[in-house]
């Protein structure tokens, strides 16, 4: 295909995939017929893969990525699905490393057309192909229109809320205010001055999924559900000075030995990325973040990895902790037998939360849990059991900062 081509599809089920030289971010947005998503719930990627008629397919490192919409599922109203790529390296470009798309039988896995955009220099993300609907027939389209602003100016043109970084404050902001929370936060007395400012909605991934709630210590250990928030506190009182991170897991066949790595990532504010603690760095932010050091097998009872971490000596720029987990070995997760996370009271060794990942995916990379500051001071914690393509805590930094 060219620019601006069409073909009619010959199945109702198609998966487009996105090939290059890189890794890349795949994803598909369903939009109307004014050319906007009806809400964030429209944009489909790695960390919401799925939506009405819509999926992300991961190629599992080995092959690529991939976009399948069934047209006989998409809901009346949707006119128009846009398949888009950008490298998965911050900044990279794609001169040079020109991607091709080929647009399938998601059935049978025959090629239906192929489109490589010509002449792509500064672009780094683009609108490879549509799929869209006309006179009642749907038909796909080859775009290859190019944005140098990355994925997030694609999705602003097509109305997914993208969060804007804040301009700096004059003084520093007192208090300090963190990306969206989770759940409602009450807000700040008014005596304090200056105001926190409005803050903008979180991207679809930070939404708690339906029936997903807050609970409390008040009743003591607390068994968390994926996406459930445990607020830290105990009868209205700031409960936790300091905190360990347990993580454990066993081989899940064979007996084979497993390299699991768990890792805490800081951000500030603005989702910015300020340090990592895992096997290759074992403390940061002065001490107040330290890791146990790595274990290369899995093997014995307890937990296998812990990662302590002093809440009270946290800088005030730091307001979200996203914790992590790796199989640096290379096994998917779907190997690993009892993978668990758990948070101890470090100075009364009493075991406050536990997140048993229950439902393995054949990934590499899992975002276990995550705290987050809230308005008050308090820190709530919730539990993700997110899985993503990356061996290593580096690869974890932006879909975790997405995931905040």
């Amino acid at each position: 295909m060219t620019p601006g081509s069409n073909i009619p599809l010959a199945a109702a089920r198609v998966a487009v995939d996105v090939a290059a030289p890189v890794r890349l971010d795949v994803s598909g947005l369903l939009l109307t017929a004014d050319g906007k998503v009806r809400s964030d719930d429209d944009f489909i990627f790695y960390n919401q893969p799925s939506g009405p008629g819509v999926t992300y397919r991961s190629g599992g490192g080995g092959a690529p990525d991939a976009i399948i919409v069934d047209t006989t599922a998409v809901p009346p109203g949707i006119e128009k699905i846009v398949v888009t790529a950008s490298p998965d390296a911050a900044g990279q470009t794609f001169q040079g490393i020109e991607p091709t798309a080929t647009i399938r039988d998601a059935d049978n896995g025959s090629a239906l057309a192929t489109f490589t955009p010509p002449r792509l220099g500064t672009e780094t993300a683009l609108v490879v192909v549509e799929i869209y609907l006309r006179g009642g027939q749907w038909k796909a389209r080859a775009v290859g229109q190019g944005y140098a602003d990355g994925l997030a100016g694609i999705a602003t043109d097509f109305g997914v809320t993208v969060e804007e970084p804040a301009p700096a404050p004059v003084a520093p902001p007192q208090p300090v205010v963190p990306p969206q929370p989770l759940t409602p936060a009450p807000p700040a007395p008014a005596a304090q001055s200056p105001a926190a400012p409005p803050v903008p909605p979180a991207p679809p991934a930070a939404v708690p999924a339906p029936g997903a709630g807050k609970v409390n210590l008040d009743k003591g250990r607390v068994s968390l559900q994926k996406n459930q928030t445990v607020s830290l506190v105990k009868g209205g009182r700031p409960l936790l000075a300091r905190v360990k991170m347990g993580l454990g897991w066993e081989p899940a066949y064979r007996g084979a030995d497993i390299d699991l790595d768990a890792s805490v990532i800081a951000y500030g504010p603005q989702r910015n990325h300020i340090d990592s603690c895992y096997f290759g760095k074992l403390t940061i932010l002065n001490g107040a973040v330290k890791h146990s050091g790595d274990n290369l097998t899995g093997e014995g009872a307890g937990d296998d990895e812990v990662i302590v971490v002093d809440l009270g000596r946290l800088p005030q720029e730091v307001t979200g902790l996203v914790f992590t987990v790796n199989s640096f070995s290379g096994q998917k997760f779907t190997e690993v037998a009892k993978a668990y996370c758990r948070l101890v009271d470090a100075t009364t060794e009493e075991e406050l939360v536990r997140f048993d990942l229950t439902h393995a995916e054949p990934q590499t990379g899992v975002m276990m849990a995550k705290l987050i500051r809230q308005f008050t001071g308090e820190w709530e914690m919730t539990a993700m059991g997110d899985f993503v393509k990356a061996r290593t805590v580096r690869n974890m930094v932006k879909p975790a900062a997405q995931a905040l």
